[in-house]
């Protein structure tokens, strides 16, 4: 692994110099897929914008390697923009490489931290650890943030087209508000004492901060992180002593360790179901899909909760989607079969 990293930092050092975003093109390199998204939502109507994306749908950030193509594609691009926090765990070194040259290497989870926003790591006695989560996208508001914040970078390098910059983050700004309002109802029609959310790693901290929610995860916050038998049965005994209906797995992840609680339990005399379909983690879905947007990606995770309570026989009411919200759910998303 090592000879890996130094082999590709040194392409770094071989492979021409950028061109400049002073060129007829900006060049903009993307690792996850919401930061690829967030790029085509700000830079919507400018001409001569190529965005470069690295990871695609269902691609796990936490262990993703940087191939030599990606390598040289972030060589050539004005500007990187990655998610941070270190998502992109295998991905540090290449990033500290590209600061030292002419590439913008840019965090969209800085000016969130900046806020104050971001929440730490915590082990089984709630001690806060050295860690960041680097969830932070799963509360709308920070990502309203991260929007207004990469926008204004975008019209500092490119300012012909700031004005454009600006007015798609301001637009989509206001959308991220009617999607935070209308999840925020819908989270919050489940009895208190019933929101507890247990999936495959810690990823969704900041989505039960935001919606009232609290979380339980078979691993950290990292899937580097490998679930053991103890891990496994502290979760069996949670969901039985509180009496949990569902299990979610996500998309991003194998869904090994959740069958084998499920197993567990169930071995043990109790009762749970999986949910209605995957939870979105630390990937959206294919581009061209509801669930491969950003408000697609919050949205299905917020049905599928929600309906997978309402197949567990839980009285939950999922409010109207709202009319001035886009992209439209599709049918098969509200229509959840709850024997499958």
């Amino acid at each position: 692994m090592r000879k890996y990293f130094i082999l590709l930092l040194a392409m770094l050092f071989v492979l021409p110099a950028n061109v400049s975003a002073q060129g007829d093109t900006l060049n903009i390199v993307t690792t996850t897929t919401q930061a690829t998204d967030l790029a085509r939502i700000l830079t919507d109507g400018v001409e001569n914008v190529e965005i470069t994306p690295l990871m695609g749908a269902g691609v796990d950030p936490h262990l993703y390697l940087p191939t030599s193509s990606d390598i040289e594609a972030m060589n050539e691009a004005d500007m990187v923009i990655y998610s941070g926090l270190h998502l992109e765990g295998q991905f540090d070194a290449v990033f500290e490489a590209l600061g030292e040259q002419d590439v913008i290497v840019y965090a969209l989870s800085q000016p969130v931290k900046d806020a104050g926003f971001i929440i730490g790591a915590f082990d089984p006695e709630e001690e806060v650890l050295g860690a960041d989560d680097p969830h932070f996208w799963f509360d709308p508001r920070n990502w309203e943030i991260t929007a207004l914040d990469l926008a204004e970078t975008l019209s500092e390098l490119d300012p012909d087209n700031a004005g454009t910059y600006l007015a798609n983050a301001e637009a989509y700004v206001e959308q991220l508000q009617v999607l935070y309002e209308w999840a925020d109802t819908g989270m919050r029609a489940v009895p208190g004492q019933q929101r507890y959310l247990v999936t495959s790693h810690d990823a969704f901290q900041y989505f039960g901060a935001a919606f009232g929610w609290r979380m339980a995860a078979i691993q950290g916050i990292s899937t580097e992180d490998e679930a053991g038998v103890g891990d496994i049965q502290n979760t069996v005994d949670f969901v039985i002593t509180n009496e949990i209906p569902v299990l979610f797995v996500e998309s991003s992840i194998p869904p090994d360790t959740i069958e084998a609680v499920v197993e567990a339990v169930e071995a043990d005399g109790g009762e749970v179901r999986v949910g209605v379909r995957e939870l979105y983690g630390d990937a959206m879905g294919e581009p061209g899909t509801f669930g491969g947007t950003y408000v697609g990606m919050l949205a299905t995770n917020v049905y599928t909760i929600l309906q997978s309570y309402q197949c567990a026989g839980e009285d939950v009411t999922i409010p109207q989607w709202p009319e001035d919200l886009t992209p439209v759910p599709d049918e098969d998303l509200l229509n959840p079969d709850c024997d499958a």
